[in-house]
């Protein structure tokens, strides 16, 4: 069965984004290539307990089993060599990348106090999108009872989108919740 962030996408998305930048060839619309949830755990240099918790509840929330990420070289001033554990990640691509999408749409998102929106400034300038969650414990999947620490953690989204107000568009059209840009306010006249 076709999830139905994808069903969304091919029915309603497609044919918006073909009206709003006149594609020719339906290969030319944007289209999700995978989503990448990474979560750092700087902390893991002196608990490196923390790490095995953060896999099984990355794990948890993506439908796969996460990564361990390790440093790339040694940092002598954060305590830290070569190898060592400091995150986790997962990479989803199909149908769990297009379920976890939808989890965060409409069921996560809506969970974090006083929100606002989304930071539209997240883009990279090529077309992906990243943004950060400072409580993992907006998705249904983690049980805030068995939680030792409340983490953070990254979501990328990478697209086929060559401009960055192509992406903004397909992702709006998907219903990702994006801030709306302040309102100046007249400048008080003084007299």
């Amino acid at each position: 069965m076709t999830p139905r962030l994808q069903q969304r996408y091919n029915e309603v998305v497609v044919p918006a984004l073909k009206a709003e930048f006149g594609y020719d060839n339906p290969h030319q619309i944007p289209r999700i290539l995978k989503v990448v949830v990474n979560m750092g755990l700087g902390e893991a240099v002196q608990n490196p307990k923390i790490i095995e918790a953060a896999q099984n509840e990355l794990s948890a929330l993506a439908g796969q089993r996460a990564i361990v990420t390790r440093a790339k070289r040694s940092i002598a001033g954060f305590k830290l060599r070569q190898g060592m554990p400091i995150g986790c990640a997962v990479t989803l691509r199909r149908a769990r990348m297009w379920e976890f999408l939808d989890r965060t749409l409409t069921v996560a998102l809506p969970r974090v106090r006083d929100f606002r929106g989304i930071n539209p400034k997240g883009f990279d300038g090529k077309g992906n999108f990243s943004m950060g969650i400072r409580e993992h414990i907006i998705f249904p999947e983690i049980d805030y009872d068995k939680t030792d620490k409340i983490k953070g953690l990254n979501i990328a989204v990478v697209t086929t989108a060559r401009t960055d107000e192509e992406a903004r568009a397909l992702l709006a059209h998907l219903g990702m919740p994006f801030r709306k840009p302040a309102a100046v306010a007249p400048a008080q006249e003084q007299s």
